[in-house]
């Protein structure tokens, strides 16, 4: 349960609004809510449901939770659409009738997930995807000549951004399950980008597993398969199979392996010069740098001043997607902790909520942090238990 008063809640909506230049009048009427309750909410004089804050934060473009600390709702949203997910992927093979979206519908409603995904609004994706992935599964199997390559591209996008809840929230069967049919978009495709991108997700199945070696080497296989890059999307698509590869090295604790992949990853970044979303996934010479930490950590304790190093010399800027900076701070944190740096450990947490709160919220390890940080008292302790009782780590 929340901690924050009604007064807090509405002062961080005022805030919020203001910064976003929006009257209380275009507040309410984009979020239709009634501007009396709006009022009311902003000075204190009313605690917003949850239906209320969810639909206030989402054109405020933040999470609820960054509105009142503890709110739930993207949990619920998210738990229950995983039924239905499970439900609409049941005989993917199987035609079963004619979109209710047209292509070019699904087009635009495919790059919105896509970017929500990046942004880690994980709830918006459960209320949008099961119809959106129904939809796609249906047009793959209606479009015709041309289409059809565009239309399984369209199947593939909208699996990933399926599997982006599924996988965070635990449901690994259903992630694996959303990975197949995304497999089986891609080999219709006949795009070996597409294929590359696929390789990449498929790896979440052997890092629930702890199928480390397993991973690798299917990633290795990727790359050798990926197409020669000669361009800006082909290096991405191979640089980051290489990200991935360094991190799942990592994991096997073989450093030697995960500094060549590094190694080819630096490489192309450069190659890239600046930050791409390739078929949903960011790839740059930031995105490398986020890697390099992630490799330290992976390597473990023994290799805790490579990971602080990293940081020492760069900090994420804040045009790199929400998900992945958020992921940048809870390792920093990780490492950081394991150094005895425990203040800055809370930092590092806290910079991670605020760029992601869903990621940040259902990382098992800042839930792993938070539980080594309650075991020492500090001054702002009451701020360490909020967090805490927020990630879940009590």
């Amino acid at each position: 349960m929340s901690a924050d008063s009604p007064r807090e809640v509405g002062a961080r909506i005022s805030a919020c609004r203001r910064a976003r230049r929006l009257t209380q009048t275009r507040l309410a009427s984009a979020s239709h809510v009634s501007y009396a309750m709006i009022r009311a909410v902003e000075r204190g004089a009313r605690q917003p449901s949850d239906e209320v804050l969810e639909a206030i934060a989402a054109v405020l473009v933040i999470d609820a939770s960054q509105l009142r600390t503890g709110h739930v709702g993207t949990e619920r949203r998210v738990h229950r659409a995983l039924p239905e997910l499970s439900a609409v992927i049941t005989g993917y093979e199987i035609p079963q009738g004619p979109p209710r979206r047209t292509a070019s519908e699904l087009t635009e409603a495919v790059g919105t997930v896509v970017d929500w995904r990046l942004g880690a609004q994980y709830g918006r994706i459960a209320e949008a995807v099961p119809g959106l992935l129904r939809d796609a599964i249906r047009h793959a199997h209606t479009a015709c000549g041309a289409e059809q390559q565009a239309a399984t591209r369209i199947l593939a996008a909208a699996a990933r951004a399926a599997d982006a809840i599924a996988f965070k929230y635990g449901a690994h069967d259903l992630s694996a399950r959303l990975i197949d049919l995304m497999r089986w978009a891609a080999d219709r495709t006949g795009d070996p980008l597409v294929q590359a991108a696929t390789a990449y997700v498929r790896t979440e199945v052997f890092l629930a597993a702890r199928a480390h070696a397993v991973g690798l080497a299917e990633l290795e296989q990727a790359i050798d398969a990926a197409p020669p890059p000669l361009s800006r999307p082909t290096a991405a698509a191979r640089g980051a199979l290489h990200m991935r590869a360094a991190v799942v090295a990592g994991r096997c604790e073989d450093s030697d392996t995960a500094d060549i992949h590094l190694k080819h990853a630096r490489r192309l970044g450069d190659q890239v010069a600046r930050e791409v979303v390739c078929l949903g996934t960011a790839f740059g010479p930031d995105s490398v740098r986020v890697h390099e930490l992630s490799v330290a950590v992976s390597l473990g304790r023994d290799h805790v001043d490579r990971a602080l190093r990293v940081a020492t010399e760069w900090k994420p800027a804040a045009s790199l997607p929400a998900e992945r900076r958020s992921g940048f701070y809870i390792e920093l944190a990780r490492a950081q902790e394991w150094a005895g740096l425990r203040a800055d450990a809370f930092e590092s947490l806290k910079a991670a909520r605020a760029a992601a709160p869903q990621h940040t919220r259902e990382h098992p390890w800042a839930r792993e942090v938070m539980h080594g940080l309650r075991r020492f008292r500090r001054a702002d302790a009451e701020s360490l238990s909020h967090f805490a009782h927020w990630v879940g780590a009590v």
